[in-house]
């Protein structure tokens, strides 16, 4: 759901607008009733303007959680067995 805020709350409200930047959508910031800024959480931004880099983070993270590890020649055979299916 989208948020917009009043640009007073950043201030004011501040752990609550992080809080609310966990669920990676941005929250609209509005300044005398237009709207001013887009606050969003590094993460949300980093899949923004680099989503290579957050794919690769993904990867990473996966690959710490088990230890199987594939080739190059494992992952291609598998390519192109489903493509000559």
């Amino acid at each position: 759901m989208i948020q917009i805020r009043p640009i007073s709350d950043l201030v004011t409200n501040f752990s609550d607008i992080e809080t609310s930047l966990t669920n990676g959508e941005p929250i609209y910031l509005t300044k005398d009733g237009y709207g001013s800024m887009v606050v969003m959480s590094i993460e949300a931004f980093s899949r923004l303007t680099d989503p290579e880099e957050y794919i690769m983070d993904i990867a990473d993270s996966a690959a710490e959680k088990t230890d199987l590890r594939l080739s190059s020649e494992d992952i291609f055979g598998k390519i192109r067995s489903k493509i000559n299916e």
